[in-house]
């Protein structure tokens, strides 16, 4: 009987996990065109999506974002990538430059559309404290260029904890805070997850889609494919732990974002 018992309860959360899945796949973009401000009586796909994804390293747009992309780039909008380092810590700053611009290929952004910074003051260093002004200074320079209306990073926490990626929010945090940020342009940060949610793969959805969160972006199992395609693009990177990271993190399949709220708030500039 208990067995039967743990069958029906395994079955019952694939098929809760199915239908939250499905319905996304339909609330998506109303969700977007809510946070644009966009009538929802326009034309039903993203093209009036314009997004910058801000991160720190090549890999870091398929191991934490990759959700997003897939499902922006499906919706048709136009998705690009500012990555404000060349992942040069072990001296592969080349390598890892055509990898990043591989896996954009995979996830669908093309590289005219990918930007990658090569500052001696950005260097890829965990202990290194990256400028915020400089930062923030590179975000805005691109924001203005190309006229994005959404522009998703990192949170306070940055998922990794590393400080390269905490120092991009704080640069966006600044820009929000400082009212250099067109009104138009919605700011999004990536939550960062406890230990275990961030383990458990598909099986954290339901928690994810019942919490608070201002966006969400899930994949299935196609989408899935092409995302663990794209961190296989990352040859340089592909450690044995990182195929543990593609099997069960939860950011291979769901990422959900807060706003970025805009108003004054102190913030210490390096």
């Amino acid at each position: 009987m208990s067995i039967y018992l743990v069958v029906f309860v395994v079955l019952s959360y694939l098929v809760v996990i199915k239908c939250i899945y499905y319905r996304h796949r339909r609330t998506l973009m109303k969700s977007l065109k809510h946070l644009l401000n966009v009538s929802s009586s326009r034309d039903s796909n993203g093209c009036d999506v314009r997004a910058l994804i801000v991160t720190a390293h090549p890999d870091d747009e398929c191991m934490f974002f990759s959700p997003t992309i897939v499902r922006l780039v499906e919706l048709n909008a136009r998705v690009h990538l500012l990555c404000l380092s060349e992942g040069n810590y072990y001296n592969q700053g080349a390598q890892r430059k055509e990898e990043l611009l591989n896996s954009c290929a995979v996830l669908g952004i093309p590289a005219s559309r990918v930007t990658i910074v090569n500052h001696k003051k950005l260097p890829d260093d965990p202990k290194a404290e990256w400028s915020i002004s400089l930062v923030s200074s590179e975000i805005l320079k691109h924001i203005r260029a190309h006229s994005f209306n959404m522009v998703l990073t990192f949170d306070g926490r940055g998922v990794s904890g590393h400080a390269n990626h905490t120092a991009i929010y704080k640069a966006v945090r600044h820009l929000a805070s400082t009212g250099q940020v067109p009104n138009d342009c919605c700011l999004l940060s990536l939550v960062t997850v406890g230990l275990l949610r961030k383990y458990i793969s598909f099986l954290e959805l339901p928690l994810s889609w019942l919490l608070p969160s201002c966006l969400h972006c899930i994949i299935g199992s196609q989408g899935y494919r092409r995302a663990r395609a794209a961190m296989l693009c990352h040859r340089t990177q592909l450690l044995w732990f990182r195929y543990l990271y593609i099997t069960f993190s939860r950011y291979m399949l769901v990422n959900t974002f807060q706003m970025i709220p805009q108003g004054p708030k102190n913030l210490k500039i390096y």
